[in-house]
């Protein structure tokens, strides 16, 4: 990257502690030469940041399956009626606080949280993720403050954003989950399919990575 370490930990010292809450640490980045048209084009990367996100996100899954939701309640993840999807779609307070989770469901589940939440959580990069028949959710309650999606939004939309880290963290830190993530994009699109990276701070002004 063309930021340096110390760079980005001058502009991390000059810009947190300005606002009245923790702000994110977020990165976008934007592409060129990918036709995003083709499905096999499109991001849709899982990546573990190395040091965390500074903040702890609560985990949900969408669930009918006794074993399923009993196994849940045992690892403290709050459970969603997969019964009560269409209802809780209808309700916009309700599909709000859905924003707050990292959200998982049972597969058979997916098809009718697509058709009735898809269009809200779908933009906003908070669709569920299936839960495999072997998943352990005891990990991924553990995982839910190191993991980001990096997904590409839509056909003709060639910019992902994923925060990672919170200002509270040491620069390095985040530097490090930065890379991380920029390590994994490269290897999916290849360097030179990236015209350019930015991070800001929730509130801030942004600065260029590459």
């Amino acid at each position: 990257m063309a930021l340096s370490q110390e760079e980005f930990s001058k502009f991390m010292a000059e810009n947190k502690g300005q606002r009245k809450f923790k702000q994110s640490v977020e990165l976008a980045v934007n592409f060129k030469g990918i036709d995003f048209t083709k499905q096999d084009n499109r991001l849709n990367l899982e990546v573990m940041l190395p040091n965390g996100k500074g903040k702890t996100k609560k985990i949900a899954v969408f669930a009918t399956d006794k074993a399923l939701v009993e196994d849940a309640k045992k690892n403290n993840i709050l459970v969603i009626d997969g019964a009560e999807t269409v209802r809780i779609a209808a309700d916009q307070a309700r599909l709000n606080s859905l924003l707050d989770y990292d959200l998982f469901a049972q597969p058979n589940l997916m098809p009718t949280i697509a058709k009735s939440m898809g269009q809200f959580l779908g933009p906003r990069n908070s669709m569920p993720r299936p839960l495999l028949s072997n998943a352990n959710l005891a990990s991924i309650a553990s995982d839910a403050g190191r993991r980001v999606s990096i997904r590409s939004k839509g056909k003709y939309l060639p910019t992902v954003h994923a925060v990672v880290g919170s200002e509270d963290m040491d620069p390095s830190k985040i530097f490090d989950n930065i890379n991380e993530v920029m390590n994994r994009i490269k290897a999916k699109v290849g360097q030179n399919n990236i015209r350019s990276a930015y991070v800001k701070l929730t509130m801030s002004k942004p600065i260029k990575l590459m």
